[in-house]
């Protein structure tokens, strides 16, 4: 039987590659955004600053950010010693893809990735001219300038799959990657950020594995998410043995309005292991980027299962508004 060595869960917004004193770029464009998702409705920029008042603005000052700069990247640093420490020889990679490569002509609800190589292709210029402002600044965190390509693991993945479909999850495959003119080429970032600031690089064959959390009318919900993270961890039992095995969900937590009550719901339930609460969370709570929580949660069950202990290293909620908008940063190990 395949050993887990490590589990880890990061968040991965922009706000994480983008000097703070560059944060306003991202807050222009919650000031012009009219639909805010924040617990469980959508609100324009001045609606939700009504809503939220008094308003955040000693959260907003550039000591405060840049304070928060400096504790997301520490905690990134911890995990990224950590993953080095364990050395995995294999590595299962969960997280979401925002209209990148599965566009609307076809959107799996599950994907295994299967192919021999993952190729992260840097965007063009043209295409960085398209993107929202601060995200295309942020690029490098999740893409190396000149590109890199990490190796696959086509036999484990094509284990992963057939456990996954004996265990009646119907999952979708892909063995390669796009290189279109009508999407991203290569990998997405909610993994490209994996492989650049939690492996540095330098990345033993890897499997990604996409969860549809937030697209859709296809999207599982908290509970089905629980339920593959226990067919991924019997599927991950089924590997060759001696094979050392890490788990690394990608995404999250509260944004781009930030909730830390509902952060601290989730943590709190992963800390006490309590599937029940976790699936018990109102679908609705779960719109917009926050949907992202849902990568976690398989890596929640997998863990569980594997009897192993949360650290939480960090949670850093980074407001970027008097409105409250920004990216609650999570970072947790197994």
């Amino acid at each position: 039987m395949a050993k887990i060595v490590c589990g880890i869960a990061t968040s991965h917004g922009p706000m994480l590659a983008t000097p703070p004193g560059m944060w306003h770029l991202r807050a222009d464009a919650d000031r012009k955004n009219p639909a805010h998702w924040y617990q469980g409705q959508s609100y324009d920029y001045a609606s939700l600053l009504q809503q939220r008042a008094p308003g955040f603005a000693a959260r907003v000052t550039a000591e405060a950010m840049a304070a928060n700069f400096a504790k997301c990247q520490l905690a990134l640093d911890t995990l990224a010693d950590h993953f080095a420490q364990c050395q995995p020889d294999l590595v299962l990679i969960l997280g979401n893809d925002q209209r990148e490569v599965f566009l609307d002509d076809l959107t799996p609800a599950f994907t295994v990735y299967t192919g021999s190589e993952v190729q992260n292709i840097p965007l063009t210029e043209a295409a960085k001219a398209k993107l929202p402002p601060g995200i295309a600044i942020a690029e490098e965190g999740h893409c190396p300038p000149a590109g890199a390509t990490y190796p696959g693991a086509p036999e484990p993945a094509h284990a992963v799959v057939a456990s996954l479909i004996a265990q009646e999850f119907d999952v979708a495959t892909s063995a390669r990657l796009p290189n279109s003119h009508d999407r991203q080429s290569g990998i997405p970032h909610a993994f490209g950020y994996v492989y650049r600031r939690i492996m540095r690089d330098l990345a033993p064959p890897s499997i990604p594995v996409f969860t549809n959390v937030g697209v859709g009318l296809n999207r599982p919900k908290a509970g089905r998410c629980l339920a593959f993270g226990h067919a991924l961890k019997r599927a991950i039992d089924a590997l060759p043995d001696r094979l050392k095995v890490a788990v690394i969900a990608s995404g999250g937590l509260t944004h781009f309005c930030i909730d830390e009550e509902l952060d601290q719901r989730v943590l709190g339930a992963l800390q006490s292991r309590n599937e029940a609460a976790l699936a018990a969370i109102p679908e609705a709570l779960f719109g917009g980027n926050t949907s992202e929580i849902k990568s976690w949660l398989p890596l929640a069950a997998i863990m569980n299962d594997a009897c192993l202990t949360i650290r939480l290293v960090d949670y850093v909620p980074c407001y970027r508004t008097e409105a409250g908008t920004g990216n609650a940063m999570g970072f947790a190990l197994w």
